[in-house]
């Protein structure tokens, strides 16, 4: 036998209730001193031209719900970036690519 670590398998149960998942179009990253948090949310209505009350300046205002709250270590952010990075590329392969600057 040797010393070397064991292979580590994480086996991921998704509960019944949340197989088909929320849809979200957009998401909002923030953190914390303990945790990054990624807000994924959805608009609520279409979004209206709104006036601000202190400098009177007109602006859009888009309301919206968050619909899932995700906080996750500091030290799984790179995890979750080289992931994000891997499948992007895969998709890019396969849909071709497209990059919005927006």
């Amino acid at each position: 036998m040797t010393d070397q670590p064991l292979e580590q398998r994480v086996e991921i149960t998704v509960p019944e209730d949340a197989e088909v998942g929320v849809y979200a179009g957009f998401a909002s990253v923030w953190r914390t001193q303990e945790s990054f948090v990624l807000d994924f949310a959805t608009e609520v209505r279409p979004p209206e031209v709104a006036q601000d009350p202190d400098s009177g300046s007109r602006y859009v205002h888009v309301p919206a719900r968050v619909v899932a709250r995700v906080r996750i270590p500091p030290g799984q952010v790179w995890e979750l970036m080289k992931a994000l990075e891997k499948n992007l590329s895969a998709y890019e392969r396969d849909a071709g690519a497209r990059r919005d600057d927006a």
